[in-house]
């Protein structure tokens, strides 16, 4: 299926982001690129001064940038203060998803009990168990599977193959993408001289409003009380969140991070990728976790950057550092009976 084409004059791009043009207002632009790939009627941003050798250069027809770099554009310029942003603001006018016909697809499968908005939109393959209810504008796409008592909030997508457990509550305008799974049991056993006895998961999960949920991602359900997703979460590809857990509002987690029960994590709080946190930890507002950390005791001043493992470096010096990393015991020993005998020398002096 061909594409729908987007057009905006440069007027109309520099009102969206609230810009100040520099150039034609009545050039068209009808994609948007990167400096290095952009042509004739597309539009550019520059947003990290690592790339300033290739604004020099660029084919676009226009550019995003901070007055600083206007002077060094080989086109027409929109100055804004963050072109980052006003790069993402515009991306959503370019989103080339054609408009889908509310109802429900005659393949899927709908329990008696269950409430369509008649302006939702259920595709094929889809099935909807007892007492969900799923509002208006909302998406369901394909082979997604709603068990019993759910409930789908105004204009929320959940992509292909999604699955929601009983009891789970989504809010308004969320993106759920493919093959996410909310409301699966929590990893809850107790020990016994037979083996392990399961603990049934009684609570449900809540997730607030404008919240992203990367394809393949978990989200397991509570074991008494709730998990609990706050309003602008936005969680990456293939990250699992256990049973109990809380998240703040705004908080972004990169993908394969993995959050153990009980935890709560603060409010606009950062966790890059592959990063494991243990359970029941708090997270204070605004922390920074970077690439690869495993956080094992809570963080209670808020806005703290915090960092674990070691970096990259050449293969041979990698060994030679593990040699020495095995050695730090006999080492510590033998620097403090040094300490020791400096001691005894300045005694005897």
């Amino acid at each position: 299926m061909e594409r729908r084409v987007q057009q905006f004059t440069l007027s109309d791009v520099a009102a969206l982001v609230e810009g100040e043009l520099q150039g034609n207002p009545d050039k068209v632009i009808n994609a948007l690129a990167t400096l290095e790939s952009a042509k004739d009627c597309q539009l550019s941003f520059l947003s990290n001064s690592r790339y300033i050798h290739q604004l020099a250069t660029t084919k676009a027809t226009a550019v995003l940038v901070k007055r600083d770099f206007a002077v060094d554009a080989p086109c027409d310029c929109i100055i804004v203060d963050d072109p980052y942003l006003a790069y993402a603001k515009l991306s959503c006018c370019f989103d080339w998803r054609e408009p889908l016909t509310a109802g429900v697809a005659p393949s899927a499968t709908v329990d008696k009990t269950a409430y369509i908005h008649p302006s939702a939109i259920v595709s094929d393959g889809v099935r909807i168990g007892k007492n969900t209810h799923v509002a208006a504008g909302a998406y369901l796409g394909p082979n997604c599977v709603v068990a019993n008592d759910c409930l789908i909030g105004e204009n929320t997508r959940l992509e292909a193959s999604v699955t929601l457990y009983s009891n789970v509550q989504l809010g308004e305008r969320n993106i759920i993408h493919a093959g996410a799974v909310i409301g699966a049991d929590g990893f809850g056993f107790a020990p016994s001289k037979q083996g392990w006895q399961k603990i049934c998961q009684l609570g449900g999960v809540r997730i607030g409003d404008d919240v992203e949920v990367g394809a393949g991602t978990t989200i397991d359900r509570g074991a008494l009380d709730h998990t609990v997703i706050g309003n602008g979460v936005k969680l990456d590809n293939l990250i699992q969140i256990a049973h109990n857990v809380q998240i703040g509002e705004e908080t972004a987690i990169a993908g394969c991070t993995a959050v153990a029960g009980s935890t709560r994590i603060g409010r606009r709080c950062t966790i890059a990728g592959q990063s494991g946190i243990t359970g029941h930890l708090s997270l204070a507002d605004n922390t920074h976790v970077t690439a690869m950390t495993l956080v094992s005791k809570s963080i209670s001043s808020p806005g703290q950057t915090v960092s674990s493992g070691t970096g990259q470096e050449a293969h041979r010096q990698w060994k030679r550092n593990v040699v020495r990393f095995r050695q730090l015991d006999e080492m510590a020993k033998r620097i403090q009976a040094l300490e020791h005998k400096l001691e005894q020398f300045s005694t005897e002096g």
